[in-house]
């Protein structure tokens, strides 16, 4: 069964704008293409993207491990592109993840969908929120959080009339897709510094930083 994200915090409402809306800027599908390509690329290196395994399948994947446990993989639903699938404390679910004209975000029941931070690529959108659970509640009280409903299995019906903490923490990565030491340590070094393009290195090594620029 698929989630949704739901945020928390609750938001004023404001009146009708005597102004029209402006129109968008023509986007070009080209952009399109070239976006969905590198976050592939992005995805693929990461060794968490599990490709076109079912929502079944991912359940069974992350049935026995712990809570915040997550992958991606390829949405089943003909309207999106990807899925994250997550362990929570009632057991492992699924949250679409939106994408339109450059931007993904996690997709949303909630009248403050509007609220959900966009990001320009997956793992950009993945880390935010691994970062955000282990930051400190003051921090985290000035952010958005969010929450999924989920539809859990019959043995934990109590689970139905309340949301369940979307908790990201580590990754599942694929038996086959196990990471190199060299991107283990890509991974190190881009946990440690904001601008690994400023590190003394030789070129070859600095953009192999660049071909991968997060840390999880």
């Amino acid at each position: 069964m698929v989630a949704r994200a739901v945020t928390v915090f609750h938001h004023e409402e404001r009146g009708a704008s005597c102004h029209p809306h402006p129109s968008p800027p023509p986007w070009d599908p080209a952009q399109d293409l070239c976006c969905i390509t590198t976050n592939f690329q992005y995805l693929q290196t990461s060794g968490w993207y599990w490709g076109s395994i079912s929502a079944g399948e991912a359940r069974d994947a992350l049935l026995t491990k712990a809570e915040g446990t997550f992958l991606v993989r390829d949405s089943s639903h003909p309207q999106y592109i990807l899925a994250l699938s997550v362990k929570t404390r009632f057991g492992p679910t699924s949250i679409r993840i939106e994408y339109s004209r450059g931007s993904f975000w996690l997709d949303s029941i909630s009248p403050g969908a509007s609220h959900l931070q966009a990001f320009p690529d997956v793992l950009s959108l993945i880390q935010h929120y691994t970062d955000s659970d282990i930051r400190s509640s003051d921090q985290r009280a000035n952010e958005d959080s969010i929450q999924h409903k989920s539809n859990p299995d019959p043995a934990q019906s109590s689970a139905k009339d309340g949301g369940v903490p979307l908790k990201l923490k580590l990754p599942l990565h694929k038996p086959e897709a196990f990471p190199s030491l060299q991107h283990i340590t890509r991974l190190t070094i881009n946990r440690h510094t904001n601008c690994p393009d400023q590190l003394p290195l030789p070129k070859p090594l600095l953009h192999y930083l660049q071909d991968y620029p997060f840390h999880i």
